[in-house]
């Protein structure tokens, strides 16, 4: 059983591999984040991620810092020492510190507050957004990105990841008649090496993506599991109701 386990882990890990390298064409439409906010050493990890490379520029205006360390069961001391270093208080709003107007010069446009991003466009378009950035000298930032054309936001992940350009070839479309020449993605290939191993990014970016799908609703698990019992108490509450019903009409058939 051991043995069969070691296997299993190996093929996800290898399919993880496959995922970060392009796995062919369009195979990055199918990368799925696969995350668990059940699982708090994730989420803890995610939140040790979001503070380091995007608190920089994004905000979780609708979460606080005590919140975040009751949910994932941080004490206060980590919580100052770990998640907090511009003199914020525990019940400050989860803000970044860089001005709008300078944002918007900088960037062509004001970072977007992240608090409800997981629900409104999914974990699995963040997963495949922070995956799969490539080298574009066309663009003011350097970079491009599969998932997002012409993305404002340089890729703050590469010395992570490393730089690695994208490979595009031509293919022959019918379209009303017409046949049309579009590029397609291929497949990427390495430039620079990053800090992390192919598998150990998409390690980081999972955990990454699980924060922000925890931040979209803090209160999901909880709300999740109240939802079992009042079911349970609607069955019971339902039979019952059947029961006295039975009981009381039973002389009038």
């Amino acid at each position: 059983m051991r043995s069969s386990a070691l296997v299993l882990i190996a093929v996800l890990l290898s399919g993880v591999v496959l995922a970060s390298e392009g796995g062919g064409g369009e195979a990055w439409h199918g990368w799925r984040a696969g995350n668990d906010i059940a699982n708090k050493t994730s989420l803890q990890r995610g939140a040790r991620n979001f503070v380091n490379y995007c608190l920089g520029c994004h905000s979780l205006q609708y979460v606080r810092y005590n919140r975040i360390a009751e949910d994932l069961e941080i004490t206060e001391d980590q919580l100052k020492s770990s998640l907090m270093f511009t003199g914020e208080r525990p019940f400050d709003y989860v803000l970044s510190a860089m001005p709008a107007a300078d944002a918007e010069t900088w960037f062509g446009r004001a970072p977007p507050d992240l608090s409800l991003t997981a629900r409104a466009k999914g974990t699995d378009y963040i997963y495949q957004f922070l995956q799969t950035f490539y080298l574009d000298d066309s663009k003011l930032t350097g970079v491009n990105n599969l998932a997002l054309e012409n993305p404002a936001m340089p890729h703050v992940l590469a010395e992570l990841q490393g730089l690695r350009k994208a490979v595009f070839v031509l293919e022959k479309h019918s379209e009303a008649g017409q046949e049309k020449m579009l590029r397609k993605f291929d497949h990427f290939e390495p430039v620079a090496p990053g800090r992390l191993s192919e598998t150990e990014y998409a390690a980081f970016v999972g955990d990454l993506v699980n924060f922000l799908d925890y931040v979209s609703e803090p209160a999901r698990l909880q709300r999740e599991q109240l939802g079992i019992w009042v079911v349970l108490f609607l069955i019971v509450f339902t039979l019952l109701a059947w029961s006295l019903k039975k009981e009381i009409w039973k002389d009038v058939h």
